[in-house]
């Protein structure tokens, strides 16, 4: 049978009419979004319930989860990335290479990474916590480092799917797993009495369950576009770097994210104190629900553009771009009409207690002035995602890092600090730094796109 014969599915969608192409393959990834965005709040309705001391012992371990869902997600970048531009390329055998050096490639950063976690952990955790919260908050974490490889599995399992187009399968893969963690958290937590033990306990469950969904399509049924053959492996230092140009830098996009926060944070503290940072925090919690649909746009456009891009179509890679950027733009103002327009009673969920309700008034003036970013951030999540696609990870990490530290911690500290504007102050310099960078970054996506077109004729 030809390879036109066993081309399924997704990677006809991967290679068929860009517009078409795009709702269907991000229609999955945004449903496992809003999962991800269900699930973290009802995980945080449930160890709250535990005390203080139980949050605390969640927040301690928190950085190096953030670290270990950043390098499990840029190696299914990189890795995806570069698997799509060869499906592009009608080259599936590549394809298939691409896929298992990027398997590999996970079990090393695997091993290096969980093994100095595993010994090092309580030392780091007994030095950076104290009182009650230590004790259960090293039992938490070494319970979570046993599912850091079903993380790693899960994101670069789910990266090889979607990069043949099978967003579908990644999606109930994702969906499987936090639906049974939303089930049996409390089950763990309060019925079998383990505590936040329990909490830890079921999320390294339901990611190992979701990683063995994954592993049965991939390695056992195989019925997968991509082949996935082992035997006789020989490395391909070549592939190795195709996979870092893209997988590393947007390993960097994860952390500068985190920093940038840590950074804010401080700004935060400085002018708004301990009610600062419950502002903050929750705000974000809000505010990350009307992005979620164009950052699964975002991680369409890698797969799609990559394959355009290996298949040398300027027009088609072109199209994908712009048509994600107004289809983004569309649902994004949408999305900022609704948030401003019902903040007052959205904010309501997150201030019914009597020791909240006094920050209401700040979380709907945060909600408000940030929804204005929706629309920007269009252009930079855009903007990064095409050039992941073309294999260009240094100018998404570049405009990643220009969004998140360069532009956007000076001008909070300016509008903040300097103006005297306070709180407001801080959403307003990010409001301002992601205009700036949409700016930035669609002028740049849009000259190297043309760039492209001397490479294609």
């Amino acid at each position: 049978m030809s390879d036109k014969e066993k081309t399924t599915s997704g990677v006809k969608n991967l290679l068929g009419d860009p517009k078409k192409s795009l709702f269907k393959l991000s229609l999955p990834i945004i449903v496992s979004n809003i999962s991800h965005a269900v699930y973290n709040i009802a995980d945080a309705v449930w160890v709250s319930g535990l005390g203080s001391s139980a949050l605390a012992a969640v927040g301690f371990f928190f950085p190096f989860f953030f670290v270990s869902i950043g390098l499990g997600m840029g190696i299914g970048i990189g890795g995806g990335a570069a698997i799509s531009r060869h499906i592009g390329a009608k080259d599936k055998k590549r394809a298939g290479n691409v896929a298992v050096h990027t398997f590999l490639l996970m079990f090393a950063v695997a091993f290096i990474y969980i093994i100095p976690l595993l010994f090092f952990i309580e030392n780091i955790i007994n030095n950076i916590s104290a009182g009650a919260a230590s004790g259960i908050s090293v039992s938490y974490a070494k319970i979570m480092i046993t599912g850091v490889f079903p993380l790693f599995f899960l994101s670069v399992g789910g990266a090889v799917l979607r990069a043949e187009g099978d967003t579908k399968r990644a999606m109930w893969a994702i969906l499987l797993g936090t639906g049974l963690n939303i089930i049996i958290d409390p089950v763990f937590i309060y019925i079998f009495d383990f505590g936040v033990a329990g909490a830890a306990w079921a999320s390294v469950i339901s990611l190992t369950v979701s990683s063995l969904l994954i592993f049965n399509w991939l390695f056992l049924k195989k019925n997968t576009y991509v082949p996935l053959q082992f035997k006789g492996f020989n490395i391909d230092y070549k592939i190795i770097n195709d996979i870092f140009s893209v997988g590393f830098p947007a390993c960097i996009q994860h952390l500068s994210i985190a920093v940038s926060m840590f950074l804010v944070n401080l700004v935060v503290v400085s002018v708004g104190g301990s009610d600062g940072i419950a502002i903050i925090s929750t705000g974000f919690r809000i505010i990350v629900i009307g992005s979620i649909p164009v950052f699964g746009i975002s991680s369409a456009i890698v797969s799609l553009t990559g394959a355009a891009y290996g298949a040398r179509n300027y027009e088609k890679l072109n199209s994908c771009y712009m048509f994600s950027i107004k289809t983004g733009l569309v649902i994004e103002l949408f999305a900022a009409v609704l948030m401003y327009t019902f903040a007052p009673y959205i904010v309501k969920a997150f201030t019914y207690s009597s020791s909240s309700a006094h920050i209401a008034g700040d979380l709907v003036v945060l909600i408000r002035t940030l929804v204005i970013s929706y629309p920007a951030i269009v252009f930079g999540v855009i903007s990064s995602s095409m050039f992941q696609g073309v294999g260009k990870g240094i100018n998404a990490l570049i405009i990643t890092v220009l969004r998140t530290i360069i532009i956007a911690v000076p001008v909070v500290i300016i509008f903040a600090i300097v103006f005297g504007m306070g709180l407001p102050g801080v959403w307003w310099g990010m409001v301002m730094a992601n205009s700036i960078v949409a700016v930035v970054s669609f002028t740049w996506a849009k000259i190297h796109i043309r760039n492209l077109k001397t490479v294609f004729s």
